[in-house]
């Protein structure tokens, strides 16, 4: 029997949402808890089976918590977990690569106006990290 090597972290997120509307539907409830109709809405294209297989999904990963807001019959508001909002960064970091890659519509700073960077960030040191510093991810 051989062992089998641990995902890498990359493949552990992907693993969790890695599909199209997954990702998609973290977005759509980062501004607040969202009722299914209001997510099939915001989502146009998005099969009312699949919609409910990935809420589910999302739910026993715990990147968003079901709540009822009605019990006959029961009907549920869907809301980020702590552990969901967390993806807003990745997200945003996704979005601007895509609209980098789409036009010359990229994320800017809203005070002056210069086009944003993602940098690692240490916060013992309270410094932005090279690349070269950053080689390996590693698991503590």
């Amino acid at each position: 029997m051989t062992d089998q090597p641990s995902p890498s972290p990359l493949q552990a997120a992907l693993d969790r949402v890695g599909d199209r509307w997954s990702l998609l539907l973290v977005e759509s409830l980062l501004d607040g808890a969202r009722r299914f109709n209001d997510l099939a809405a915001a989502l146009p294209g998005i099969a009312p089976n699949i919609l409910s297989d990935r809420l589910k999904r999302l739910e026993r990963e715990r990147v968003l918590v079901a709540r009822p807001y009605s019990q006959r019959p029961l009907r549920l508001s869907y809301e980020l977990t702590a552990e969901g909002r967390e993806l807003a960064g990745a997200l945003r970091l996704l979005a601007d690569w895509g609209s980098r890659t789409e036009s010359d519509d990229v994320l800017r700073h809203q005070s002056c106006g210069t086009p944003l960077e993602a940098r690692w960030f240490c916060p013992t040191c309270a410094r932005a990290i090279a690349e070269g510093e950053a080689t390996e991810l590693r698991r503590l």
